[in-house]
C-alpha cells in the first residue's frame, strides 16, 4: 500500500494537494474559455449585411435551421439514452452515485461542445463568404480575410472542447478527491471519474454515426442526381439536395468531431491520472493536468498564427491556373503547419515547467517523462504529416489515383483502395514506435502521458479540422447566391481544398490519440480486474480478440448500409422534384430533403450505436473479464486500420 501523499515523488515547486493538482486544468481551461468567448464576440461583431445580400442570408439561414433541426432530434434520443445508462450505473453493485453523476456531466458537456461548434459554424459560413468578396469588381477575393473568419470559427469550437473537458474533470476531481485515503482508494475515485469520458463517448458515438449518415447520404444523393444524372455543377441552386448537403457538413464534420475529440481528450487525462495516482501519488495526478493546461495556452497562441498573404489568381491557361492553385494550397498548408509546429514546440518547452511544478526538475523520473512527452508530440505531428501527404491533391498518392481516370472508373477504384490501404502503414508504425518508447521510459503510465502530449495542442489541431466545413459551406453559399462576385467562389474553393486536406489531418490525430488513450484505459481496466498478465492463447482471450476484430467491420457495414438507404430516399425525392419542375413548373423544396436526411439518419444511428455499447457489456457479464479484454484489444487493432483506410 502506497502512502496517500507519495512524498517520494512530491519534489516539485508546488506544494501538491487537491487544489494544486487541478491548478493546470483551471488555468488552461479558463484561458481557453475566455479566448473562445473573445473569438465568438469578434465573429458576432462582423457586419451581417442582410440588406445588400438578402438571398445569401436566406441560404445561410436554411442551412442553420436544418442543422438545428437535426441536432434537436438527435439530442432528444440522447437525453433518454443517457438517463437510462446513468441509472444503470447507479444500480450496479459497488459503484454508488459518483459514476452516474460523472457520466451525465460528461454527456452534457460533450453534447454542448458539439452544439457550440455547429452553432458557430452555421453562423460563420456566410461571414466567410462575404469576407472572401473582392474589394473592387475584377479583383481577386480576399483569401486571408476568409481564412481568418473560417479558422476563428473553428477555434471557438476547439477551445470550447478543451475548456469544457479540463474544467469538467477538475470539478469532478475536486468534488470527489479525499487525500486522506490510500493510493488504491484514490485510484477508485479516478475509476469513477472515468464515467465522465464514457458519457462523452456515448454522445460522440451517436453524434458521429448520426451525423456521418446524414452528411454522406446527402452528399451521395445530391451528387448522383445533380452532378451525374442532371449535369448540374457542385452546390447548384437547381439541386434540391444542396441545402441538405451543406447541413451535413456541419452536423457530421463539426458537431460529430467536437464530441468525438472531447471524449479522446478527456479520456487521455483521466487514464493518465488513474494510472499515475497509485504509482506517483499527487505528482501522477497533477502532471497530466498541468501538461494539458499548458497545451491549451500553446494552442491559443497557435490559433493566432494562421494567416496568408497569397491571392487567388485565375488568369492564364489551364496549366498556369493549376500551378497557381497549387502554390496557394501549399501556402495555406504551410500556414497551418507553422501554427501546429509552433504550438508543439511551445508545449515541449512548457512540459518542462509542468515537470518542475509537479515532480521537480531534478527528479529521476522527470527526464523520462519529458522524453515521453517528446515522443507523443513527434508521433502526433508525424501522423498529421503522413495523413496530409496521403490526401493532398498536390502529392503523389492522390495524383496517382487521378491519373488512373484515363483508363476508366475501375482502375480508379483499384488504385484508390490500394493507396488507402498503404496509407495506414505510416501512422500505425508511428503509434507502435511511440508505444514502445513510452513503455520503455515510464511504463503504461507513459502511454497515457504520450496520449495527453499528442492531444495537448487540440485547441489548434481541432480548429484546422473544424474550419473545413465552414469553408465548404461558404463555397456552397457563393455558388447558390447570385449576389456575390465570381471571384468569391474561386477564393472559397481554395479554402475548401485546404479544409479537405486538414480534415484528413485532424482525423489522423484523432485516430492516433484514440489508440493511445484506448490502450491506456485498457491497462487501467486490466489492473482494476486484477488481470496483470494474460495468455493470448487462453481459451477465452483469443476468441475475444477475433470477435473484437470483427466488431469494427460490423459497425462500418451497418453505417454504410444506412447511408445507402438514406441516399436512395434522397435520390428518389430529388428525381421527383426535378421532374415536377421540368414538366409542371413547380418550385423546388429543399426542406423535404433536409427532413428526409434528418429522419433517416436519426433512425439508422440507433442499431450501430447500441450494438457498440452493449456487446462488450454482454461479453463481460456472460464470459468474464478475460474475454472482454481480448474483445477490446481486437476492436482497437482492427478499428485503427479500418479507420485509416476509410
Amino acid at each position: 500500500m502506497v502512502n496517500p501523499q507519495n512524498e517520494e515523488f512530491d519534489d516539485g515547486w508546488l506544494d501538491l494537494n487537491r487544489d494544486a493538482n487541478a491548478g493546470g486544468a483551471w488555468m488552461g481551461g479558463g484561458l481557453a474559455l475566455i479566448v473562445a468567448i473573445i473569438y465568438a464576440i469578434q465573429l458576432c461583431s462582423l457586419d451581417r449585411d442582410r440588406e445588400h445580400f438578402p438571398q445569401t442570408f436566406r441560404i445561410a439561414d436554411a442551412i442553420a435551421a436544418g442543422a438545428r433541426a437535426f441536432l434537436y432530434r438527435e439530442y432528444i434520443f440522447l437525453v433518454g439514452f443517457s438517463v437510462v445508462i446513468g441509472l444503470v450505473l447507479l444500480g450496479l453493485p459497488g459503484l454508488g452515485w459518483r459514476p452516474m453523476v460523472s457520466y451525465w456531466f460528461g454527456a452534457i458537456l460533450s453534447a454542448a461542445s458539439g452544439y457550440i461548434g455547429m452553432t458557430v459554424a452555421t453562423y460563420s459560413n456566410v461571414l466567410t463568404t462575404l469576407a472572401c468578396e473582392p474589394n473592387e469588381p475584377g479583383q481577386a477575393g480576399d483569401l486571408n480575410a476568409g481564412l481568418r473568419v473560417a479558422f476563428k470559427s473553428g477555434a471557438v469550437m476547439a477551445l470550447s472542447v478543451v475548456s469544457s473537458a479540463l474544467i469538467g474533470i477538475a470539478i469532478l476531481y475536486v468534488a470527489f478527491e479525499d487525500e486522506d485515503k490510500s493510493g488504491q482508494d484514490r485510484k477508485e475515485i479516478w475509476e469513477h471519474i472515468a464515467a465522465f469520458a464514457f458519457g462523452g463517448s456515448s454522445v460522440a458515438l451517436f453524434a458521429r454515426v448520426g451525423g456521418g449518415i446524414y452528411t454522406k447520404a446527402a452528399d451521395v444523393g445530391a451528387d448522383l442526381v445533380g452532378k451525374v444524372e442532371e449535369d448540374l455543377p457542385e452546390d447548384s441552386p437547381d439541386n434540391p439536395a444542396t441545402i441538405a448537403d451543406n447541413v451535413g457538413d456541419n452536423v457530421g464534420d463539426v458537431a460529430g468531431m467536437g464530441a468525438d475529440l472531447f471524449e479522446s481528450y478527456a479520456g487521455s487525462i483521466i487514464a493518465a491520472a488513474t494510472l499515475g495516482v497509485e504509482r506517483f501519488g499527487n505528482a501522477g495526478i497533477a502532471f497530466p493536468f498541468w501538461l494539458a493546461g499548458f497545451g491549451s495556452i500553446a494552442s491559443i497562441i497557435g490559433t493566432m498564427l494562421v494567416r496568408t498573404a497569397r491571392k487567388v489568381e485565375k488568369q492564364g491557361d489551364k496549366k498556369s491556373k493549376l500551378e497557381a492553385g497549387t502554390q496557394v494550397l501549399n501556402s495555406l498548408l504551410w500556414s497551418i503547419r507553422f501554427a501546429i509546429i509552433t504550438s508543439s514546440l511551445l508545449v515541449l518547452g512548457l512540459s518542462w515547467v509542468a515537470l518542475g511544478l509537479t515532480f521537480g526538475v531534478n527528479h529521476k523520473e522527470s527526464w523520462r517523462l519529458f522524453l515521453t512527452v517528446l515522443t507523443g508530440i513527434i508521433c502526433g505531428n508525424a501522423i498529421g504529416f503522413a495523413t496530409e501527404y496521403a490526401t493532398s491533391y498536390t502529392d503523389s498518392p492522390t495524383v496517382s489515383i487521378a491519373e488512373k481516370s484515363y483508363t476508366g472508373p475501375a482502375t480508379v477504384i483499384i488504385q484508390g483502395l490500394g493507396v488507402g490501404m498503404l496509407s495506414t502503414v505510416p501512422p500505425v508504425l508511428f503509434v507502435v514506435i511511440a508505444i514502445l518508447c513510452a513503455v520503455s521510459l515510464t511504463g503504461v503510465y507513459g502511454i497515457a502521458v504520450c496520449a495527453v502530449a499528442m492531444l495537448s495542442t487540440l485547441g489548434v489541431t481541432l480548429a484546422t479540422d473544424a474550419f473545413g466545413p465552414v469553408a465548404d459551406n461558404a463555397g456552397g453559399i457563393a455558388e447558390m447566391s447570385e449576389e456575390v462576385d465570381d471571384a468569391t467562389r474561386d477564393t472559397t474553393d481554395s479554402l475548401d481544398a485546404l479544409g479537405n486536406t486538414t480534415a484528413a489531418t485532424g482525423k489522423g490525430f484523432a485516430i492516433g490519440s484514440a489508440v493511445l488513450t484506448a490502450l491506456a484505459l485498457l491497462n487501467a481496466f486490466a489492473d482494476a480486474v486484477n488481470l496483470n498478465s494474460v495468455n493470448i492463447l487462453d481459451d477465452v482471450v483469443l476468441p475475444g480478440i477475433v470477435l473484437g476484430a470483427a466488431l469494427p467491420f460490423v459497425f462500418a457495414a451497418l453505417t454504410m448500409l444506412s447511408v445507402g438507404s438514406a441516399a436512395e430516399a434522397i435520390m428518389y425525392e430529388c428525381r421527383s422534384q426535378l421532374n415536377d419542375k421540368y414538366f409542371r413548373g413547380t418550385e423546388l423544396d429543399s426542406q423535404k430533403c433536409v427532413d428526409i436526411c434528418t429522419t433517416e439518419s436519426v433512425k439508422e444511428m440507433v442499431i450501430p450505436g447500441v450494438l457498440s455499447i452493449f456487446v462488450p457489456v454482454v461479453v463481460g457479464i456472460m464470459v468474464g473479464p478475460k474475454m472482454l479484454l481480448g474483445l477490446l484489444a481486437g476492436a482497437i487493432l482492427s478499428g485503427v486500420l479500418l479507420a485509416g483506410v476509410m
